[in-house]
């Protein structure tokens, strides 16, 4: 197996612990970005009663994508970092509070309304960190012979802000698809009566990002819009998933919208991904610039060939084990 293989390989796991990430923490993400905003404490409840089975489970991708990320493409951390300790910081931040708020609020009495917030503030963070940080990636960062040299602050501009919102409402779209799925009654009419706006949010943001994105960085202009090829089709595909949301919505489906999502995520993922291969740090180091020694990246590959299929099984147990619909009074607690 040459170098270029293994990169490749490498790759192609991290990415799919990103992507694993987002989908399926998003959407636990998206409920504490909504819940302030539920009916009723009861609705809160079963709102959180909804992921509680899951959640911690779903945060096993983002360390696998990180710690994949650190072992095949060391210099990815000493250039990046730099630039995005305070939105990772952020980041960690809002996971912690809204982890410790998981376990507490259910055993809180008269301090419970502070575990709200704690889970909502923390959610809302979190997830407007990670947008910044996506922003920022897209933009690029300012490197000097193979170090950053920016300042600590230029992650935070506003087309990351930009970003920031739209990655808050597009987890909050997922949060209330998984509520559609997961409820009934009172709070599943309410998470369809927001859905639709929610969507419309996500589209605006994101055609605000598509017409601002190649002014932010030539490479990803020239990689669009030099000639129409065939990723164009992800756009296509990720408006698809947008009507078949609305539709289903409209319908009243109750598993189509939260698929359609994640479809929807899916593909922009992908076009952030194509609009900036091969450079893991842009705009001028590519994967194999960064990638750690071939045997350090073999070694390794080897103990994710058996962890990586014990993961995805124990995660479709779990998932399969606390199907079907999450009911007041009754709870994983």
């Amino acid at each position: 197996m040459e170098l270029l293989d293994l990169v490749l390989i490498w790759a192609f796991i991290i990415g799919f612990g990103i992507i694993m990430y987002v989908l399926m923490d998003g959407f636990d993400l998206g409920i504490g970005i909504l819940f302030p905003f539920a009916p009723t404490e009861e609705d809160r409840d079963t709102m959180m009663n909804s992921v509680a089975p899951v959640w911690d489970g779903n945060e096993t991708w983002l360390v696998l994508g990180g710690a994949g990320l650190l072992a095949a493409f060391p210099l990815v951390y000493s250039t990046i970092l730099p630039a995005l300790y305070i939105g990772v910081f952020l980041l960690l931040a809002g996971l912690i509070f809204r982890g410790v708020a998981f376990e507490f609020r259910f055993k809180a009495n008269t301090s419970r309304y502070l575990w709200n917030w704690s889970f909502a503030g923390g959610s809302t963070v979190a997830a407007f960190a990670q947008g910044a940080v996506v922003g920022a990636y897209i933009q690029g960062f300012e490197i000097t012979d193979g170090v950053y040299s920016g300042g600590a602050l230029d992650w935070l501009t506003p087309f990351t802000v930009l970003t920031g919102f739209g990655l808050l409402a597009g987890y909050a779209l997922l949060g209330s698809t998984w509520l559609i799925m997961k409820t009934e009654g009172r709070l599943q009419d309410w998470a369809y009566r927001i859905t639709v706006p929610l969507l419309l949010a996500v589209l605006a943001v994101f055609a605000i990002i598509s017409v601002w994105t190649p002014f932010v960085e030539e490479m990803v202009k020239e990689r669009w819009f030099s000639t129409i090829t065939i990723i164009w089709i992800l756009p296509a595909l990720t408006l698809l998933c947008a009507f078949q949301i609305f539709r289903s919505v409209r319908n009243r489906s109750e598993g189509m919208p939260f698929v359609a999502t994640l479809g929807l995520f899916i593909f922009t993922y992908l076009g952030l991904i194509v609009s900036r291969w091969p450079y893991v740090v842009p705009p001028d180091i590519t994967l194999w610039d960064a990638a750690s020694a071939y045997e350090s990246q073999l070694f390794l590959l080897i103990g994710l060939v058996f962890v990586i299929p014990v993961v995805l099984a124990y995660t479709a147990w779990t998932y399969w084990v606390f199907r079907g619909k999450v009911r007041a009074g009754e709870g994983y607690h």
